[in-house]
């Protein structure tokens, strides 16, 4: 780190070195011998990192500088090629490095080439060569089917597989060959240059800007574990890994340091899991009213994350201060197909709050057009305030022909007494969240959530 200090600029890059330095020495303490540990990054950084696990794996336990094309650029460059990739750097703990090759379908036109014969059976086969490369094998020097050569089995193999009808001699003198069939081909190696696997699909995505797609998660955790194996993100951001490791039957563990992080993943799992919930347990994220305290004193922005997680609302985009009075907003339909979307308005307050919360979030409502605005606090709410959230009115429903209060205060002890926003059942239509597509899968294994 002193070297880099030297040879980079005080910025960004340095920054996100010194960063990452700690968190891969303790999860270098962490991997097990048979462990891989893959990091994900920009060719901008890639040979810093390199450097970097160098000195904390060891050279020797450098395994692969994986490039995985994700897109096709369209747009044209002035001054660079188009920069279409990022690098995944593999790294083991030790040389008992657990690795399960993976294998895709051969290309059609390969196929076409190399399989091109055929037997009485319509199995496709290639013939390969039975001479061994090294013509010094006394021992694997013999007569077989009138040719004497230096073979690659033992005659015994050799006599078998004949048997067997795995080997044809396709004129009198000329060396046999085998018969390798089609169906018994694991299919074509995947190397280092993982170049089939797209950005996240429409279908997957969620709206999280560093979202991986489910398929680059599938590809490393079948090469690098075995079911019931315990997988770990300690970037887990909005859940790949965590989801993916759960479809494949491993124990998982995800780590990120946002409440939106947690939330995100949270909504995943019931999402993609709803036939066989997910069992887990979150670490770190309030359970109680003195949690939630602490959390607001600490941090009042993850609290804020935190406490609209619990009515499942979404955050608002944009910078902090730049919320116009609305830090989250539900969606919800009440009337017959095709009607509007309608919504209600939420703002938390982590610290005190009086009379003028009230005032501002009805001007917030009126502005926004909304049917409901909510107040999430901390505190009990006063006198005054209930007495003008009272006065605020109704908004009857017509798809439930029901009213619901206009304005709102849930106390957070309320919250995570199980209370909720008096509103419109969701139902079928919800458009808060875009919901992860749901699974098919054969297990269940417990995994952890921590902040």
């Amino acid at each position: 780190m002193r070297a880099f200090g030297q040879l980079l600029p005080h910025g960004c890059l340095l920054a996100y070195l010194v960063m990452m330095a700690p968190r891969l020495a303790e999860l270098h303490r962490v991997l097990k011998p048979t462990g891989s540990i893959y990091l994900h990054c920009d060719p901008t950084a890639s040979h810093y990192l390199k450097v970097l696990m160098d000195a904390i794996f060891g050279p020797v336990n450098f395994r692969n500088e994986i490039s995985w094309k994700r897109s096709n650029p369209k747009s044209h460059m002035t001054v660079n090629f188009a920069n279409c990739r990022d690098v995944i750097l593999r790294y083991s703990k030790s040389d008992k490095v657990l690795f399960n090759p993976i294998y895709t379908e051969h290309d059609p036109e390969y196929v076409k080439s190399a399989y091109r014969h055929v037997d009485s059976d319509g199995r496709r086969y290639r013939l390969l060569p039975l001479l061994n490369p090294n013509d010094n094998r006394p021992n694997l020097t013999y007569e077989f089917m009138g040719v004497t050569r230096v073979w690659r089995w033992a005659k015994e193999r050799m006599e078998k597989a004949l048997e067997e009808g795995r080997i044809i001699q396709q004129k009198p003198g000329s060396a046999p060959r085998y018969k390798l069939f089609l169906d018994e081909s694991k299919g074509k190696t995947i190397t280092d240059n993982w170049d089939d696997i797209a950005q996240v699909s429409t279908k997957e995505a969620l709206g999280y800007p560093t979202q991986k797609p489910e398929a680059l998660l599938e590809r490393i955790i079948n090469a690098s574990s075995n079911e019931g194996d315990t997988v770990l993100d300690p970037f887990c951001g909005c859940g790949t890994a965590v989801v993916v490791a759960q479809k494949l039957n491993r124990r998982w563990i995800g780590i990120d340091i946002t409440q939106a992080a947690i939330r995100t993943i949270k909504e995943r799992l019931a999402d993609t899991f709803k036939d066989s919930p997910a069992q887990y347990e979150v670490i770190g994220e309030p359970v109680t009213v003195q949690d939630a305290r602490r959390l607001a004193e600490e941090d009042p922005y993850q609290f804020q994350w935190w406490a609209l997680g619990l009515v499942g609302a979404r955050p608002v985009e944009g910078k902090k201060g730049s919320d116009k009075g609305i830090d989250g907003r539900l969606y919800f339909h009440d009337e017959a197909e095709g009607g509007k979307t309608k919504q209600v308005i939420l703002s938390v307050k982590a610290g005190g709050t009086g009379v003028g919360h009230i005032h501002e979030l009805r001007g917030v409502v009126e502005r926004e057009k909304a049917e409901i605005g909510v107040l999430i606090t901390m505190q009990e709410p006063t006198k005054p305030m209930r007495t003008e959230v009272a006065g605020a009115g109704f908004y009857y429903s017509p798809g439930w022909n029901k009213d619901y209060p206009k304005l709102q205060i849930l106390t957070v002890a309320e919250l995570l007494a199980g209370k909720g926003i008096d509103m419109p059942p969701l139902g079928q239509v919800n458009v808060t969240f875009k919901k992860a597509p749901k699974a098919q899968v054969k297990e269940r294994t417990q995994g952890e959530l921590r902040l």
